[in-house]
Order: structure tokens, then sequence, then C-alpha cells
């Protein structure tokens, strides 16, 4: 049910009758769960809605005719209400996290909704036929699916959810019902990698188109797992085995449907796959991609400086000291990035900091989940062994998406305080965004 907030004036919804108050039961006679209802409805052009009105006196059936497309006029009350999980998975994040952060930062959320509109992964566990139907029915594409193998016995004991099974069955009928579907595998070491693997991606390739991609990501271990389902780290010879199994089952499929984390490149000492390899990009936060994206960005960004400069290198009208904050496993990658900035930028001198995880352990070595806490003492530490700044270039995966707040509840503006410097620029645009700020005057 949706609850009406604002009636946009000269709207259909106004010329309706509709009141801020009303609420919205049902489209067609299907009850009304939430906004994905009305912006499916918005996009046909003939359907009938069933409003409560605001007394809750009674209800009333109206026809609604329209162009395709063309808006209500209609803003609603907020409902923060999304479906979570249900399970309890061997290799679950949450449950690898200290006490004390953000609220926000346990929710364990298995919304479908949440899956269509922002590309969170769901395991379908929590979905009811009913669900299942809505789904095809609001033509709800494309969903993003943490499959993690298709073996349903080895699923119900990863997944630690008697209803984990049914993934075989759920895939196909929203397959068959013409939702596209990008899938994962968190892959536990001796459990749904190897054969078992290789099992999944074939079964999950039957449906190819439908099935867009696999991506195989490794575990995430934090030092906060006792007590928790033993899990080993990935190392150099584990990597370079899960890519060659990688490749082996690309070439059998004839197309690039299994997608490895970066990761397991790094960890392998193997060259990233090319831009190409990877699309659009659809899996770009589960960490597919990112590497080769960026790299290709700073490229392409430096190609244009010094087109603009007439074919020169782009000169800084004095010498200007960079820090560029990394996490560990980039960090090479990075190096070797800022090397051809600083070839291509006059004037610029960059350092790549290589940051420790503390706050969560050594084996998280992403850049996304540095904190404020680890950023501020590996910088102290820098300038205390002699290192000299003019700037701090900050990841904008680092922070929080719409605040500047680290994961471990610091506000950046507390990072520069204690410090005691400001000249900290946030990068949200990749590799576009580090050439911009490193060609930018101090």
């Amino acid at each position: 049910m949706l609850k009406i907030a604002k009636v946009k004036r000269n709207s259909i919804a106004k010329e309706l009758g509709l009141e801020a108050g009303d609420c919205i039961v049902a489209f067609d006679g299907y009850a009304c769960e939430d906004e994905l209802d009305y912006l499916y409805y918005c996009e046909t052009e003939s359907f009938t809605m069933t409003v409560r009105d605001k007394r809750g006196s009674g209800e009333t059936t109206v026809t609604v005719e329209k162009e395709e497309g063309e808006d209500l006029g209609l803003e609603f009350e907020k409902n923060t209400q999304i479906r979570t999980c249900h399970n309890r998975c061997v290799f679950c994040f949450v449950d690898q996290m200290p006490s004390g952060m953000r609220e926000s930062l346990y929710v364990k959320d298995d919304d479908y909704g949440m899956s269509f509109s922002c590309g969170n992964f769901v395991t379908l566990t929590n979905l009811s036929d009913e669900g299942l139907e809505r789904i095809i029915r609001l033509k709800l594409s494309p969903l993003y699916v943490s499959v993690h193998t298709m073996n349903p016995d080895l699923r119900v004991k990863l997944l630690r959810n008697r209803f984990a099974g049914k993934i075989t069955e759920q895939i196909k009928k929203l397959c068959e019902g013409g939702v596209t579907l990008h899938c994962q595998a968190v892959l536990v070491p001796g459990e749904n990698d190897g054969e078992e693997l290789a099992y999944t991606a074939r079964e999950l390739f039957k449906y190819y188109p439908a099935v867009q991609d696999l991506a195989c990501v490794p575990t995430g271990i934090t030092k906060y797992r006792d007590g928790l389902y033993p899990i080993a780290d990935v190392d150099k010879e584990y990597s370079k085995k899960l890519l060659d199994l990688v490749d082996s089952l690309n070439d059998e499929f004839g197309v690039d449907f299994l997608l490895p984390a970066d990761e397991y490149f790094v960890k392998a000492e193997r060259e990233f796959k090319p831009a190409s390899f990877y699309g659009d990009f659809e899996q770009i936060e589960n960490g597919i991609g990112m590497t080769s994206k960026f790299c290709a960005e700073v490229h392409g960004a430096l190609n244009a400086l010094m087109e603009e400069n007439g074919g020169d290198r782009y000169a800084l009208r004095g010498c200007k000291r960079s820090v560029v904050i990394s996490g560990v496993s980039a960090a090479k990658i990075n190096q070797n990035l800022v090397k051809k900035c600083e070839e291509s930028i006059e004037g610029l001198c960059v350092e790549v900091l290589a940051v420790e995880n503390e706050f969560f352990g050594h084996t998280v070595t992403c850049t996304g989940l540095l904190t404020g806490e680890d950023i501020l003492r590996a910088l102290q530490i820098y300038r205390a062994q002699g290192g000299v700044f003019d700037e701090v270039v900050l990841p904008g995966n680092t922070l929080k998406e719409f605040e500047d707040v680290f994961l471990c509840g610091m506000a950046l503006e507390t990072l520069k305080k204690k410090l005691s410097f400001e000249n900290i620029r946030v990068n949200r645009d990749g590799g576009y965004g580090l050439v911009e700020i490193l060609s930018t005057e101090k």
C-alpha cells in the first residue's frame, strides 16, 4: 500500500480527485506493495487503480487512461521497510563486523526491489511464489542474484537455509518470464570452487543470454571471525588455478561468461583483462573490472590532456607533491598509473600510500574498506618519517555515498582536523577524476 504525500497541480492524479493522505491499495486488482508497482503502471497506457480515501471510509476503483510513460503526478510517504535476509551464510561479511558501528552497516537486506533499482545482490530464499510472479509481472529486470552454487544441497549448507535449494527452479522461471540476471558466486575454498564452480557455471550457462554472467568473488575475511565457519584466505597458487579454470570455461562457452574479481589477478600476479572483457561493467560494484576501467580512464584522460596542450607535457606553474591513498592490493597498479601521470604532467610528484587495514585486519586489502582511522594513522606515520605533501587524494569509495563519513564513523572533517591539513581532495570520478585532481594547481 502506498500513502500519498503530495498531489501535483495540473496532474492526472489531481483530475482523478486524489488527495494527500489517500492510499493506493491495488493496480489492476493486484495488491500494491511499494513504489515499484506505481513506477511500472506509470509506463503503461491503461489500468485500474483502487484508492482508499484518507478517512478510511471506503475504497474506489478508477480507470486511468494516459500516454505511455506519463507520470500520474504523485509523491508518496517514504517506506523504509526492506525485505531482510533469512540466511546465515558461512561467508557473511556482516557477521564479521566489529560492534559499535553505524546501525545501517548491520542490516542484511535481501530485497529484490533494491536489486532491481540499486544493483544489490539477493539470494531469493525469502521469495514466495507470489513474489516471483510479481517480479515477472512488473518486469523487474535486470536482477542481481547471489547464486553461489547450483548444487541444491551445497547451497543449503553454505546459506544455512533449508529453502536455498530451490535456486534452479527460481532461475528457470525468471528467465522464462523474460527477466535478465547477473549472478555471483562468493567462493569458499574447498566448497563451491573447482569442479563445483564448473558445474554451477555450466548449469547457469544453459540460460544464457537471460543469465548474462557469473561473477567469481573471493570471501571477504576480517579479523572478527572467532567462532565462525573456518574459511582459508586465497593465495597466489589458488588464484592462478581459479583464473585458469575461468579461462577454460569461457573458452568452452565461446563467450566471456565467468567474470573473476580483480583481487584474483592481483594475488596471481597476472595482467588484468582488457576493459572490453567486461562489456558494460554491469558487475563493477562487485569488484569486477574496476581496475581495468580505472586504468583505461587514466590513460584516456592523460591522452586528452596532452592533446589539449598540443601534444606536449602539461605543465603546472610550480611543483606539487601529492599523496594518493590506496588499499594494499591496488598499490602496485596505482604506482604504475601515477608514474604515467608524472611523465605527462610537468611539476608533479606523486606518492602512492598503501594503507594497511588495521580496523578489519590485514586480510582485507581493498581500498573501499579502508577507514578514516587507518588513513589518519598512515598519513601521520608518513609525515613522521619525513614525508611532505601539498594535497592528499582520497578515493571516493572510502566514504559513504551521500555523506563524507568513513566506515568507522569518522567524518572527513575530523580527519582534516586531526591531521591539521585541509587540502584533502576526494576523487569520485575514477581515472578521469584522478588526472583532473593531479593536473590542478595546488
